[in-house]
This record gives C-alpha cells, sequence and structure tokens, in this order.
C-alpha cells in the first residue's frame, strides 16, 4: 500500500487541496492507485444516468466486504463523486480498503432548476438501495452497510442513514431494498434546516440561501425544511452516528452538531461528536487538535467498530466531546 501512504502524505502536505481540484490526467494517475470499479449507472432519471465508484479492497481480503456509501459535499448544488478524495477523506478510505471495507462514491442530481435537496436525498437513498441489491454481484455485503459524507454530504449522509426509506421513494426497480446502514460518519454537516438560529453568523444564516434546496422561498417550504432536518429523524433505533466538526467552522458552525448531541441524548439516540480545536471547514485552519490523522484513524475506528466488530483497532488518545 506505499502508494496509498504516499498520496496520503501528498494530501496532508498541501492542506486543503484536494485531489476533486485536479485535471482529469492528474485525477486518472490517483485513481489508478486504487483497483476501482467505474461508471456504474444506479439509476436514470429523467434522462440521466447516475452513477458510482466503487473502490475495492486487496483481493486477497475476505469476501463478501462490507461497504461505505459516500455521499459527496458542494452546497448541494456542486461537488461530484471524486471529493471522497479530498484530504478530509482520502486518510480513511485508504484505512478501510486497507481493512477490508469496500466504498461506493455517487453521482447525484445536484439542488439546480427542479431539483431540489429532496431529490439528492432520493437518490442517495436509491443508491444504498441499488448496493444492496445488486451485493453479490460486487462481492458485498447487504447486511454490513454504513454512509459517510461531508458539509451538504454528511447533511445528506445523516438523511440517508436516519431516515424511513417510505419517506423518500426512489426508483421503481429498487423498492422493496433499503438497507439497514450500521453507522453513519457525518463531518461538519448541517444537521436541521428548521433551526437557521443555529447558523448565525455563517454562510447560512439567510434563510433565502435554502431557496434552491427547498426549491422556494424558506417561509412557504416549513414542512420541506423539517422533513430534511436530519435531527427530526432521530430516535432509539437510529444507527450509530459520529460528527466530526471544527470549532472555527463558519459555514456550518459546530453548534448545529452540538444541538444533534442534545437531540440525541433526549430521544435515546447514539450520537457522539468530535470536536476539532481551531478547525475550520473541512478541518482547514492550522494546528487542528486532534490532527487531521487523528481525525481520520478515529472515523476508521468507529466504522470499523460497526461493520467489522471483531477488526483491531490501534491505541490512540482521540477524546470525544462530552455532551
Amino acid at each position: 500500500m506505499n502508494t496509498r501512504i504516499a498520496a496520503l502524505l501528498l494530501t496532508f502536505a498541501f492542506g486543503s487541496m484536494g485531489f476533486a481540484d485536479l485535471n482529469r490526467e492528474q485525477l486518472r494517475e490517483q485513481l489508478a492507485k486504487y483497483e476501482t470499479i467505474e461508471n456504474i449507472v444506479y439509476k436514470t432519471v429523467d434522462g440521466r444516468r447516475l452513477d458510482m465508484l466503487i473502490f475495492l479492497p486487496d483481493k486477497n481480503l475476505p469476501r463478501p466486504m462490507p461497504v461505505m456509501l459516500h455521499t459527496h459535499g458542494g452546497g448541494w448544488s456542486g461537488g461530484n463523486k471524486y471529493k471522497v478524495l479530498r484530504s478530509s477523506f482520502v486518510g480513511t478510505l485508504d484505512q478501510l480498503l486497507e481493512s477490508g471495507v469496500a466504498v461506493a462514491t455517487i453521482e447525484y442530481r445536484l439542488a439546480r432548476g427542479d431539483s431540489t435537496a429532496v431529490e439528492c436525498v432520493v437518490d442517495c437513498m436509491d443508491a444504498g438501495r441499488f448496493l444492496v441489491k445488486h451485493a453479490s454481484q460486487y462481492g458485498l455485503d447487504p447486511d454490513r452497510i454504513g454512509v459517510w459524507g461531508g458539509s451538504a454530504g454528511g447533511h445528506l449522509s445523516l438523511m440517508t442513514g436516519l431516515t424511513p426509506g417510505e419517506l423518500f421513494p426512489g426508483a421503481s426497480e429498487l423498492a422493496g431494498y433499503d438497507p439497514t446502514y450500521r453507522c453513519v460518519a457525518s463531518y461538519f454537516p448541517a444537521t436541521s434546516f428548521e433551526r437557521i438560529d443555529l447558523l448565525k453568523g455563517s454562510h447560512f444564516e439567510d434563510p433565502q440561501k435554502f431557496v434552491p434546496m427547498l426549491g422556494g422561498p424558506y417561509e412557504d417550504n416549513l414542512e420541506k425544511a423539517k422533513l430534511l432536518s436530519p435531527v427530526k429523524h432521530l430516535s432509539k433505533t437510529s444507527p450509530p452516528v459520529l460528527l466530526l466538526h471544527g470549532e472555527k467552522d463558519d459555514v456550518l458552525p459546530i453548534s448545529g452538531s452540538r444541538y444533534m448531541v442534545d437531540v440525541a441524548n433526549e430521544v435515546g439516540a447514539n450520537v457522539k461528536l468530535l470536536s476539532v480545536k481551531n478547525g475550520r471547514h473541512s478541518f482547514g485552519g492550522n494546528n487542528l487538535d486532534p490532527s487531521l490523522p487523528e481525525i481520520q484513524q478515529h472515523a476508521t475506528e468507529f466504522i470499523l467498530q460497526h461493520l467489522k466488530p471483531g477488526q483491531p483497532a490501534k491505541d490512540r488518545a482521540v477524546k470525544d466531546e462530552k455532551p
């Protein structure tokens, strides 16, 4: 795995620069270091083929494999499946692959034109359904699936992992294949579209910023805002959730993640928060505590705990924030 370690060191050296920022040729060079299955179309909607890319562990590791579904960020209106290669995630990607966990990263309809964040959620949920339906084809274990993502993708990972499938029906051919998610790892997410006060001083403080996600003025779409709020879907039966958030995030402030922990404690859900001192959005900033490698190790250990509970984890001193 020397090439993966070298790639990881490069992302640390260049800070927030991620592989998703590279040109096509450079991206292909990076992807060539991984065993992948590309351009898997998981659904076609409105004439558009939505696809996923699956990163595979070493062929000598056991099959069927657990799988993590990755939902990319980009403000709900941008981004692509290659964001899993950004510095915030690539360390965990590599560690999961080394531990025998596959990773599927997807394209979904963006909140533009006639599409809203509802369509984003539907597509993410359909991607999970596809993985269950076609698990044997790709050597996956349909009973060991988790979901992770950052920023808007962090919100979508929470919605995908926490929300009952019947609230977001999708492609008819995927009906009846809703996964039972084992865990959700959500990086610097939005946790509520209702509690605008939690976004004070941030990019999304103005409710009108939600117009593309809701498909109209905020005040006319309060029920949709509620539906799209992950905290509203927490319950005692929710899968375990790990939130990872920088204390200085001014795009989606950490107050949203702290609020989710509070709600989880009220309803009896299992939600933990890793608070990163000096961390900005996407874990930008200097003197991060814990460091970026420690953050990624923490996420890996959480995921393995739930997808491969027999997998040994390295000893490490990273503290969860107390509720």
